[in-house]
């Protein structure tokens, strides 16, 4: 077992870019949640037993260097899939009706609270990271039957890009490693993804 302290850098750094030309890549497969973790104990795809053993308040990102073998140029790389989002639209309400909206936002946000769930608002809009299994989160939506509010689940890749860096950060600890963003007022809704009703 190898014990990792810190991280050496990441990809993305133009001096690694250099040296990890022609070296192999081993990955330490995580998700976002683990990410988060200081401490937490894992094999590579390659086998290789790693214990990290980070300093409190210190988060792995997407292409971090954790281990680099000059000898045999080999890096291990925190590989980080981020979970799943449940966007929640609210649309709204007839012209004379907000009362009914007033009620749907206070209610969902009563529902998302007493289910402990993160959150993130922008427009009109509701970011939700699972976490918990889909089925649960889609079985709560549905029991609740929210006036005038339809959900999809979409992969955490596909927020990205449409939230600010510490947006990004809210819904996924930061382990979305280096973000490119726009703002997502500027975005339209995905026309190919269904949406659920609920």
């Amino acid at each position: 077992m190898i014990l990792v302290e810190a991280v050496l850098g990441n990809v993305a750094d133009a001096e690694w870019k250099a040296r990890l030309a022609g070296g192999h890549l081993d990955s330490l497969a995580l998700d976002h949640w683990e990410a988060q973790k200081n401490r937490l104990r894992k094999r590579t795809r390659d086998g290789t037993e790693i214990a990290v053993s980070l300093d409190r308040g210190t988060f792995l990102h997407d292409g971090d260097i954790l281990l680099w073998t000059e000898a045999t140029r080999t890096a291990v790389v925190a590989r980080i899939t981020l979970r799943e989002v449940m966007v929640i639209y609210i649309d709204a309400p007839p012209a004379g009706a907000a009362e009914v909206f007033l009620r749907t936002c206070v209610e969902l946000g009563h529902a998302l609270g007493n289910q402990h769930w993160p959150a993130l608002v922008k427009d009109t809009r509701v970011f939700v990271p699972l976490t918990i299994d889909r089925k649960v989160m889609d079985s709560v939506m549905r029991t609740h039957r929210f006036e005038h509010v339809r959900y999809e689940f979409v992969p955490g890749a596909e927020i990205i890009p449409y939230l600010a860096p510490h947006e990004a950060r809210r819904l996924f600890g930061g382990a979305e490693g280096p973000v490119h963003s726009h703002t997502y007022e500027h975005a339209e809704p995905r026309p190919h993804a269904p949406l659920v009703k609920g």
